[in-house]
């Protein structure tokens, strides 16, 4: 059998900022139903400019930690949280949900995972956002040093919606996760 050479990777995009949202891909609920929280951000690059053609993808648990296990997220019917939700970014870089707060799941605090695609990059990044307040258990973020944690945790605002900004490199940049089946 002969042996097989590695063809060059593609750069994800920018083919998914205007292909892949649908209607509703943000609100994992309706914006202002009780309980909802508004979660937004910027996307920036390494010199600190708005990255206008980003898309993001959260999965998250319940208010209750319950991570749904539901057919179908990309419907958008209003009937069911699928904890599931994609968001391109505007032309100013920003981002945004409508959803809850995930509860907490096992040991780690609670918590967004986050998948970022971008033009540009080789394959998409993986993060996570986690909720202020305390952190000190998360198995995770233990293992960070003070610097890396707070790239995780996103800001509460006074109105009470989070704010978490990505930033793909340079100064501050944000942690990103690698994992065995997407190395």
């Amino acid at each position: 059998m002969p042996e097989l050479a590695a063809t060059p990777g593609q750069t994800v995009g920018p083919f998914f900022h205007y292909a892949l949202p649908y209607p509703g891909d943000r609100e994992l609920v309706r914006r202002g139903t009780p309980g909802s929280v508004w979660l937004h951000g910027y996307v920036y690059d390494g010199n600190g400019n708005a990255v206008p053609d980003a898309l993001l993808e959260i999965r998250q648990a319940d208010a209750h930690g319950v991570v749904p296990r539901v057919e179908g997220s990309v419907r958008r019917d209003g009937a069911g949280f699928t904890g599931w939700g994609r968001s391109s970014t505007d032309p100013t870089g920003h981002y945004w949900f409508s959803t809850v707060e995930p509860g907490p799941v096992g040991h780690a605090a609670p918590f967004f995972a986050v998948t970022v695609f971008a033009r540009g990059l080789l394959d998409r990044l993986f993060t996570r956002i986690y909720l202020p307040g305390d952190l000190t258990t998360d198995p995770l973020l233990s293992g960070l040093d003070e610097d890396d944690r707070t790239t995780l945790v996103a800001v509460r605002e006074a109105d009470g919606s989070l704010r978490f900004d990505v930033r793909l490199q340079g100064p501050g940049e944000t942690v990103f996760l690698t994992y065995p089946r997407h190395s």
